[in-house]
């Protein structure tokens, strides 16, 4: 069920995604002829008066179709309402409708998440150290064997404690061990398992696993004051998640090296939204959030066959009074969805198989 909770946040993503693209084009009088969620082979249809509403075999993306695209539409060329013929203003709205709808409901995601789930009060603490998050399937914590949602309750034999002091112990142990091997207890899915960290020498000489770490323990949650404490909170929380959601793009960019191994495809981020909806459903709430900002920040960057990518050809034709020939346009969008694709595949590929069972499985 956790698995089918996550798939079901990450298609709830696209769907807003896509309709903010299909309900600015609607508010303008704008034809669009279809409305997909998903790829592949058609599951249901539903054709309305002027758009066909499709749902797809599989529900990670999705797109609006309009007739300037369709060899076969009857309309008009020329007709004003096509969103070719829109000026260069109407049809940025059009564009960047999905990034910003996709902003406006991770937001919306928020208050929900803290006016239903409540506001973190104290913890209580429960012996171990919980991983959140493995950051690459190449850093030391992945080798090792450690996935997120693990428990870790013992080093080198010794039972760790509980609380935030443990995990600040544990962390300045792997600081001081790069290198060499530390023996650790893991629990996962009530089983207990011996693996060995062998912590990476960081750019600081310190050594990294490459993990996030978080005292294990029941969170106790207290209900808001009132609607000014839920939107602050939320604000909050919003403005964090972004922050860092640009960084990670901007230490992508500034050193891919080091960082190109943390990408994920879908697989990963449905198996981490199924770990988190495992260990605690109103988690799913910051999950949506997360992702619903990412997938803002993605297509809003300027590559081909991505929102950004079509905002940089319309900027273009905005400075020089001309669109660029057509002919080229669909070239670098063909080619840029092609590279997009691959890299899908290749993600889904690579996450598959890291999957703890697919793993087991390969070495039978």
């Amino acid at each position: 069920m956790s698995v089918l909770a996550a798939i079901a946040v990450l298609a709830l993503l696209i769907v807003v995604h896509e309709a903010g693209h299909f309900l600015a084009a609607r508010w303008q009088g704008i034809y669009a002829n279809r409305f997909s969620i998903g790829f592949g082979p058609v599951l249901l249809r539903y054709q309305g008066k002027e758009t066909e509403y499709a749902l797809r075999a599989f529900p990670l993306g999705g797109y609006v179709g309009f007739p300037d695209d369709d060899p076969d539409s009857t309309i008009d060329p020329r007709d004003p309402n096509l969103l070719r013929n829109r000026p260069v203003l109407d049809r940025a709205i059009v564009i960047s409708a999905g990034v910003i709808a996709n902003l406006i409901f991770a937001f919306v995601i928020l208050v929900t998440q803290v006016s239903i789930v409540g506001i973190p009060q104290s913890l209580q603490p429960q012996p171990g150290i919980i991983v959140p998050h493995v950051m690459g399937e190449k850093t030391p914590a992945a080798i090792a064997g450690l996935q997120a949602g693990d428990i870790i309750t013992a080093q080198a034999g010794q039972t760790l404690g509980s609380g935030e002091q443990t995990v600040k112990s544990f962390i300045q142990t792997i600081k001081t061990s790069a290198g060499q091997t530390i023996p650790i207890t893991v629990q996962r899915n009530g089983s207990n398992l011996q693996l060995s960290l062998t912590p990476e020498t960081g750019a600081d000489g310190q050594g990294r696993i490459g993990v996030q770490l978080a005292p294990n323990g029941q969170i106790n949650y207290r209900r808001p004051k009132g609607p000014g404490e839920v939107l602050r909170l939320a604000s909050q929380q919003f403005e964090e998640i972004f922050r860092r959601t640009v960084q990670g793009f901007g230490q992508l960019v500034t050193n891919f090296q080091e960082t190109a191994g943390q990408v994920s495809g879908p697989v990963k981020i449905v198996e981490w939204g199924a770990n988190i909806a495992a260990s605690d459903s109103g988690n799913l709430f910051f999950f949506a959030a997360l992702i619903s900002v990412n997938l803002a920040v993605i297509n809003i960057l300027p590559l081909p066959a991505l929102d950004g990518g079509q905002l940089f050809f319309l900027a273009i034709e905005a400075l020089q009074g001309r669109p660029l020939p057509r002919k080229l346009q669909e070239g670098v969008m063909q080619t840029g969805l092609m590279l997009l694709l691959g890299l899908g595949i290749v993600l889904i590929v690579r996450d598959t198989t890291q999957l703890a069972w697919v793993q087991q499985f390969l070495q039978q």
